[in-house]
């Protein structure tokens, strides 16, 4: 069996127990050496394989991952945060569909979270929004039609941009194109939850200032929305009016 493990975004503690565990088993580990804390490798039994895949091709992981399937080890790929945000697995798993393997993922913390946490702050804020749009600037690798950044900005929902920090000149003029105040709180969170993480509390119109100022040009979040900022209602599952399916609500 082939597990897909989220890492979480950077404490080595914040991967799940069954992630853990895994680790503790396991006879061969492809993990993202680029993002993922190495200090997870620590977990891992003396005797197992270990390959870094930020300096391997798709085809070169899918062919180790065939082969300690092959010499019936228990294989984890070790992706960062949790893999169903740009952990680029879907084409692993057609290919190992395509030969038969089975495989599991076991989710993480991802970095988006991780983020919210080092500000602290809620995404889903009652009367601000109730919407979060996760993302990335069209760089290198194009955006499909529709969703570009411009696109997305225009409902003005909670938005947190992954893959951005180093185009952020860019992102900061779609974001105002696209319907974003100046004023709009934003908010650059640098590793979050590693012990290096910083935070730069900004405006969209001094994202790309604020980055410039403080050296951060990669493996940083950018959170935007009037969630950063003050006001909101309160919640109405706690109202004392509010009937829900475990209490009666009493009349003001």
């Amino acid at each position: 069996m082939i597990y897909f493990v989220g890492a979480g975004s950077g404490a080595p503690d914040l991967i799940t127990v069954r992630g853990a565990r895994l680790l503790g088993k396991a006879g061969c580990v492809v993990y993202a050496g680029s993002l993922v804390n190495p200090e997870l490798l620590g977990l891992c039994p003396p005797d197992c394989e270990i390959h870094d895949s930020a300096r391997m091709t798709l085809e070169e992981v899918i062919d180790v991952l065939l082969a300690a399937e092959r010499a019936g080890r228990l294989t984890v790929r070790l992706h960062t945060g949790d893999p169903c945000v740009y952990g680029a697995i879907r084409e692993q798993m057609e290919r190992l569909d395509a030969a038969g393997v089975s495989y599991t993922v076991v989710p993480g913390v991802s970095s988006f979270c991780g983020a919210a946490a080092a500000l602290p702050a809620e995404y889903t804020v009652p009367g601000v929004s109730q919407t979060v749009i996760l993302t990335r600037m069209a760089g290198r690798t194009p955006v499909p039609k529709g969703q570009e950044l411009s696109a997305l900005a225009a409902h003005r929902a909670s938005m947190a941009l992954f893959l951005s920090a180093g185009l952020l000149e860019e992102s900061q003029a779609e974001l105002l194109r696209g319907g974003y105040s100046p004023d709009t709180p934003a908010a650059i969170v640098y590793k979050a939850t590693w012990p290096d993480e910083r935070v730069f509390r900004c405006t969209v119109s001094t994202l790309a200032e604020t980055a410039r100022e403080n050296g951060i040009g990669k493996t940083a979040l950018i959170l935007v929305g009037d969630f950063l900022g003050e006001g909101g209602e309160r919640s109405l599952l706690y109202d004392p009016a509010f009937t829900t399916g475990y209490r009666e609500g009493i009349a003001p």
